[in-house]
This record gives C-alpha cells, sequence and structure tokens, in this order.
C-alpha cells in the first residue's frame, strides 16, 4: 500500500516537541505546501506553549491522536519533546508522516509497529531552506511516491539490499529496549545527527555494539553530522571513528549521504526497499510500483 497525495487533499501541522519560535520560517514552509495545491490545517501551532514544548505532554498527544486519519501529518519542527508523547502509546494508523531530528522517535515507532508512511524529510520551518531538487524529491514522494538516487562517500565496498530505516543517531540510541524501536535485522540503516561531540558519537556507536543492533544489518549509511567546528578536521575524525567502531561488520557503509540538519536534505520512506551499493557510493529506493 502506498499512499500518494492530490491536490486540494487536506494535510495536517503538528508541533510535537518544542514550541516554534522561528514564526517567519513557519509562514514560508505553508506557503510552499499550499503552492503544491494543498489545503493546510495549521492546528493553532503557534499559539501553543507550555514551557519550551508546543503545548502540555496531553495536549500534544491528543493532537497527535486526532490526526491519525490526515493525508499527511508534517511536523512543524524539532527540539525535544516528542519521545515523551510514546510514553501514552499513540493509536498509529497508516498514513503519511514527515519529519526528522525529535520527531525521529515519532517516526520510528509508528513504523516499528507495522505501519507505513513514516517518512524522514523536512519540516515545515525548514522547507523554505530547501533547495529546489530536495524539494522537488519532496514532491516526488508526496504526489508519485518515488525518489531518485543519492551518493554519498564509500567507506567499505559491497552491495546490499533491504528495507530502510532513517533516524536521528542520539534519538535512535535512546529508543533501543522500548517498543519503539524496530527490529534491525536485515535492513540498511541510516543515520544523521548534529552538534554532537566525536567521543559522544563514539559512545553511541558502542552502545549499538553492545545491544547487538547491528549485528544483522544489511548495511549502513551516515547522512549529515554537521558540526560547529573545523568542518574538514572534524569530518576526518569521524570518518576514522566510524570506521574504527565497525570494523568488526562485513556490511558495506557510505559516509556524507545528503540528509540530515543540512539544506538539501533528502526525504527518504522508511520500509521502502533500498540498495546500499558501497563500491559506487550510491543510495537507490525501489519504486513500490
Amino acid at each position: 500500500m502506498v499512499f500518494r497525495l492530490k491536490k486540494g487533499d487536506l494535510i495536517d501541522i503538528l508541533a510535537p516537541a518544542s514550541f516554534i519560535d522561528e514564526e517567519e520560517n513557519f509562514h514560508k514552509g505553508i506557503e510552499i505546501l499550499k503552492n503544491w495545491g494543498l489545503e493546510i490545517n495549521e492546528n493553532n501551532s503557534l499559539s501553543k506553549k507550555f514551557g519550551y514544548f508546543a503545548g502540555d505532554d496531553l495536549t500534544r498527544f491528543e493532537e497527535l491522536e486526532k490526526a491519525q486519519n490526515s493525508k499527511l501529518i508534517i511536523f512543524a519542527k524539532g527540539g525535544w519533546g516528542s519521545a515523551r508523547i510514546l510514553e501514552k502509546e499513540p493509536s498509529w494508523q497508516n498514513g503519511l508522516m514527515l519529519g526528522f531530528s525529535d520527531t525521529c522517535s515519532l517516526l520510528l515507532s509508528k513504523y516499528s509497529q507495522g505501519f507505513i508512511g513514516s517518512i524522514h524529510g523536512p519540516m515545515v520551518t525548514s522547507l523554505f531552506k530547501e533547495p529546489k531538487w530536495s524539494l522537488e524529491r519532496l514532491r516526488n514522494l508526496l504526489f508519485e511516491g518515488y525518489v531518485d538516487e543519492i551518493r554519498g562517500i564509500p567507506l567499505r565496498g559491497g552491495k546490499a539490499k533491504g528495507d530502510i530505516i532513517v533516524s536521528n543517531l542520539t534519538i535512535a540510541t535512546f529508543l533501543i529496549g522500548t517498543n519503539h524501536f524496530p527490529d534491525c535485522r536485515g535492513k540498511i540503516i541510516i543515520f544523521e545527527d548534529i552538534n554532537e561531540d566525536i567521543y559522544k558519537i563514539d559512545r553511541m556507536l558502542t552502545y549499538l555494539r553492545m545491544t547487538n543492533t547491528l549485528t544483522d544489518v544489511a548495511g549502513i549509511g551516515f547522512g549529515s553530522f554537521s558540526h560547529d567546528s573545523c568542518e574538514l578536521e572534524w569530518k576526518n575524525l569521524l570518518k576514522n571513528c566510524i570506521i574504527e567502531r565497525l570494523q568488526d561488520f562485513n556490511f558495506p557503509i557510505l559516509f556524507d549521504l545528503p540528509i540530515g540538519h543540512i539544506s538539501g536534505n533528502a526525504c527518504i520512506p522508511l520500509g521502502y526497499e533500498a540498495t546500499l551499493n558501497g563500491d559506487k557510493g550510491i543510495l537507490s529506493i525501489e519504486n513500490p510500483f
């Protein structure tokens, strides 16, 4: 089952994490969606604030529940707070749900419990920052159901096939041991993150090793891990950390894919069959039709 949007569809914007402090960016994102011919239910997202959240936990949970039959749920922004909603066990339904960063906890929960439609990709407040190719990619996925291949840097050769899972590394790591973390066996896993020190990334990769999360993974890719420090030096440190921490495994590895907290956040539908080519540096998603 694959969902497609069409012009005139009503979609829901939800803020399951931090409150929206980028009102201009929020409105710019809405204009892009309207230009695609979509009707927008903003759910009064701008008016909600509870501490550093966009409403208290119950309010955010109830909004997510009410929107389960929506043609598309697109999250307004990340920050922190999405995982708190999972304590109340959302009643997931099949359907499109788009976000990244902190909202990966919701994408992973829905996917891990057998429901389709989770998409890792730009949110409302980041849409206007996306280059033309990324916006066109997202529109193609939402309206036509396909995405083009993307490229990264090969760190280990080989070719892997499997259903794809994409997540922020920190968010994924803290879901291990809960019923909101998916079975990774036979899957292609893509991780991204932002402003994490190398030792913290090392710590998380070590934890993934110790929990045997990576034991039967088909292949791994790493998206953007943007950091405020010297980019080239920091990227080399990250690359060496990944190679050392994953040297015991035989799966292909790609590095520096255009996914994550960058301008050019390529959307990826969770659960689609993908091919990770560690020889050519290509990640491709199979057309499900």
